[in-house]
């Protein structure tokens, strides 16, 4: 309102005190003071409409918020999806409270690009919650050249465990893994 009200004193809106229809969608013009202002604004007047508002039935809300959809995934550089699928390994203390999630990766397809994009930073687990990370990163070498990468990432309480768990749960449907209890 104080935007709408400099700018009421600031251009020729003044004029159009007692034509209402032309802004008044704008601002109430009858509270904002219009002796003997003067502009040398010469441009076109615009009639602005009320925003329509639409209500859902049912719902108090005028508007819903977005959710946007990401497809889960893990990326060891920020910004570079990994493509190979890890063999995952849970585990969980027996109260409850901490767990431990090993996932191993056979070839994976960072050791292609790492040359060319950069360094590996961490262990990032990104789906439309958010992102899940860790820096506890270990690449495994065969005869001088990388085979394998074992990443750790450590659940310290059962908000923590369950937040893991909705990621799995998002990144197994998207990759056609399943969970085999042993």
């Amino acid at each position: 309102m104080a935007a709408m009200h400099c700018l009421a004193l600031s251009s020729s809106i003044c004029k159009f005190r007692h034509h209402h229809h032309s802004l008044s969608a704008l601002v109430s013009l009858s509270s904002v003071p219009c002796r003997g202002i003067r502009s040398s604004f010469s441009g076109m007047s615009l009639q602005l409409s009320p925003p329509k508002r639409t209500q859902n039935v049912g719902s108090s809300h005028l508007s819903s918020p977005i959710t946007m959809m990401v497809k889960p995934a893990i990326q060891f550089i920020q910004g570079t999806d990994e493509q190979t699928v890890p063999d995952v390994r849970l585990t969980k203390s027996r109260d409850g409270t901490n767990g431990v999630a090993t996932f191993i990766f056979e070839q994976p397809s960072v050791f292609d690009s790492s040359g060319e994009l950069g360094d590996i930073t961490g262990f990032y687990m990104i789906d439309e919650e958010g992102v899940l990370q860790s820096v506890d990163v270990n690449a495994k070498f065969v005869n001088g050249k990388p085979a394998t990468i074992e990443a750790k990432y450590i659940m310290r309480n059962p908000q923590e465990w369950d937040r893991f768990m909705r990621f799995m749960e998002r990144y197994s449907q998207a990759n056609g893994l399943q969970f085999i209890k042993k």
